[in-house]
């Protein structure tokens, strides 16, 4: 689904309420409560929104969301995450970078850095980095999964035992107020955790959505992360457990002001 302006506003509305009503949606747009009926219905059924007692709010956590929806949500937030991570890279850097569309942000802002060693089980990161005629990609075997084109399966996790790398990049579809870091499929957890073991520091680029979300299968702990890079500061108890497990939080810069805004 290709979304119009107001309907890239509701959308935005809704995250940031996590739950809203028609009424609420249709005050704050401007528009009459069936027009936003109507883009709510064709929003649910692409899977964007979900309808429940007394309002809307974003999918059920019991599966994840469609990979063409995720690469929608949040698009700016997760651009402004991958700038930062790329502009920490160093050039010469060694990486291993998982499967997510976050982490395929973080693809496009190091197409331009010099000498990296990339290894991947993500085959549009490795795509996006091809283009890069001054760095090296190595991908992993294993099985494909079509929607995605994430790679998972044991030859996977045996192919990345190979390597020992500066940095693992790493993807997330939710962050318990706990720390726990959790995602949908067992196969793309596994694929994760040795990519954990296998890194020298570990950076998790997670915009603030998985803040809020649920998933069902335990990947790990942000304790055992270095760095978590996102596009707002935590909010508590998660940024009590990230201080005392001593990790670095980095927010992305703010979108810069459109041209000629009154500041």
């Amino acid at each position: 689904m290709i979304l119009n302006p107001r309907q890239r506003k509701l959308l935005g509305f809704v995250q940031q309420q996590l739950t809203i009503s028609v009424e609420e949606l249709a005050r704050a747009l401007d528009v009459t409560p069936q027009t936003v009926r109507r883009d709510l219905k064709q929003m649910e059924e692409a899977k964007l929104l979900a309808r429940y007692h007394g309002g809307v709010g974003l999918p059920s956590s019991v599966e994840n969301i469609d990979y063409r929806q995720r690469q929608l949500l949040h698009a700016d937030a997760k651009r402004r995450i991958a700038a930062t991570v790329a502009a920490r890279v160093r050039p010469g850097c060694s990486l291993l970078i998982n499967i997510g569309t976050t982490t395929e942000e973080v693809a496009r802002a190091l197409v331009h850095h010099q000498g990296l060693h990339v290894v991947t089980n993500n085959l549009n990161v490795a795509a996006i980095l091809a283009d890069n005629p001054h760095s090296e990609v190595i991908l992993a075997g294993g099985v494909v999964r079509r929607p995605d084109r994430g790679i998972v399966g044991e030859a996977t996790i045996d192919f990345i035992r190979q390597f020992k790398v500066d940095i693992g990049i790493i993807g997330i579809s939710s962050i318990e107020p706990d720390g726990t870091l959790r995602d949908f499929d067992p196969r793309e957890v596994k694929v994760a955790q040795t990519i954990i073991e296998q890194s020298r520091e570990v950076w998790l680029a997670a915009d603030s959505n998985k803040f809020s979300r649920q998933a069902l299968v335990r990947m790990a702990h942000v304790s055992q992360i270095d760095v978590l890079f996102t596009d707002a500061r935590p909010p508590e108890p998660l940024s009590t457990v990230l201080k005392e497990a001593q990790v670095k939080v980095v927010v992305a810069p703010a979108p810069a002001p459109a041209h000629g805004a009154a500041g």
